[in-house]
């Protein structure tokens, strides 16, 4: 069970501390508790380059309020996911909360994550998420006998990209794959996601990977996976204030719950984006 004492130390830290310190002051004085909450395949000093890599090259996240940002942070060090870096694991977004009237940093899983914490489940044998472009050749069917068949155009002139997909096939035998349009997932994106017009939003930056999330994330609605999985894939596209040694247990400030985002308190759909 996570310390309440060590609940309280957190917050106070993130509440608390000088109005003159930088959010690196601040990451700084969190060393100790990424240190906990990495696993073994990520040393701490690296995740805190990364993370203040992070804010020298996206200036905004530093005029996120700390609660958030700190949450933010906290929840890809328990993931063990790399954010903001070319690997495409995780992302911290600067994201404003039209409720609060101040910038928050939110917490986005990225496609290569999203794969990565389904391999760690230990059920899944393969998983794979893929663009399809014009020129390419491409079959699929739902039903009693779905079918799947993508054969990339060998040529230099693949054209614009048209589909998106993702497959899974379980340790047990079971599989499953999801298909989606350019259109359904620009429909999707714009509807659900909260970072969707924001100007540092990874779905400018990095379309078809934010895609690829998209898509894996419905495929993977259909694996029996285990609650573990369930609880990190929650943690997309989450704002959390309050920090723990369980990430997971703290509810978030806005949920995207079925693809709808509602207020945690009161369960109001929110429709706010970040002014251009």
């Amino acid at each position: 069970m996570p310390s309440i004492q060590k609940n309280v130390e957190n917050q106070e830290l993130a509440r608390k501390a000088p109005h003159d310190s930088t959010m690196q002051n601040y990451i700084k004085k969190m060393e100790g508790e990424i240190k906990k909450a990495l696993p073994s395949v990520m040393t701490p000093e690296r995740f805190t380059r990364i993370t203040l890599s992070a804010l020298s090259t996206n200036p905004k996240l530093g005029e996120t309020t700390p609660n958030s940002f700190l949450g933010a942070m906290m929840t890809a060090a328990q993931l063990g996911l790399e954010p903001n870096t070319p690997l495409g694991q995780a992302y911290l977004i600067p994201f404003y909360n039209g409720k609060k009237k101040q910038l928050e940093c939110q917490f986005q899983i990225g496609y290569k994550g999203l794969i990565d914490l389904a391999y760690r489940s230990g059920e899944i044998s393969s998983i794979q998420a893929h663009t399809v472009y014009e020129n390419d050749e491409f079959e699929f069917a739902f039903g009693l006998e779905p079918k799947l068949k993508h054969v990339p155009y060998k040529g230099t002139d693949k054209g614009e990209p048209a589909w998106f997909y993702a497959a899974f096939k379980m340790k047990d035998g079971g599989f499953g794959f999801e298909v989606m349009s350019v259109d359904d997932v620009r429909a999707h994106a714009n509807k659900y996601s909260q970072s969707y017009s924001g100007d540092y939003s990874p779905w400018k930056t990095a379309f078809e990977e934010m895609a690829k999330k998209t898509v894996l994330k419905k495929a993977l609605k259909y694996a029996p996976m285990k609650s573990d999985f369930v609880r990190a894939s929650n943690s997309d596209e989450t704002i959390k204030t309050e920090l723990s040694d369980d990430m997971f247990s703290v509810p978030p400030e806005i949920i995207e719950a079925e693809g709808v985002e509602v207020d945690a308190e009161t369960g109001e759909v929110i429709q706010e984006r970040i002014p251009e």
